[in-house]
């Protein structure tokens, strides 16, 4: 196999047949688009994790510290509680997002194997595209 310029080529599902320069080009858009996507979902978990984690530490107060025995027992129990609500809606929030991510890149991947350039180049564009506009935002506060 190798890589054919084409404006005819079907991309992952029987009904995604393209026959026309106009398809070809929107169907690269669609490609670009998912790339885009895909590098967004990306850089969108990082900055999740990266927001979510420190919040999730446990944190003793300065007056649990100093005096222990007047520390509250119904506090440290309803904030252990709280702590693993927001753990799991946490952890469940990064596998939704994970599954998105996976299943997204397969279908570029699986987009790029139909060995059509423009198609890869698609790819390639949406990957860049993506990736220079989604990962400033990982540093912004």
């Amino acid at each position: 196999m190798s890589f054919f310029f084409s404006d005819k080529v079907v991309l992952l599902f029987d009904f995604w047949n393209v026959h026309s320069p106009a398809g070809m080009v929107l169907s690269v858009l669609i490609i670009m688009l998912l790339a885009v996507m895909y590098e967004a979902i990306k850089v969108g978990r990082a900055k999740l994790l990266q927001h979510t984690l420190p919040a999730m530490a446990p944190s003793l107060s300065q007056e649990t510290l100093e005096e222990p025995e007047r520390a509250s027992m119904n506090t440290g129990v309803e904030q252990l509680a709280s702590t693993s609500q927001k753990v799991l809606l946490w952890h469940s929030t990064q596998t939704l997002l994970h599954i998105l991510q996976v299943v997204l890149g397969y279908l570029v991947m699986l987009a790029v194997m139909s060995y059509n350039a423009w198609i890869f180049l698609g790819v390639i564009a949406g990957s860049a595209i993506g990736y220079y506009v989604a990962y400033p935002l990982l540093n912004a506060r």
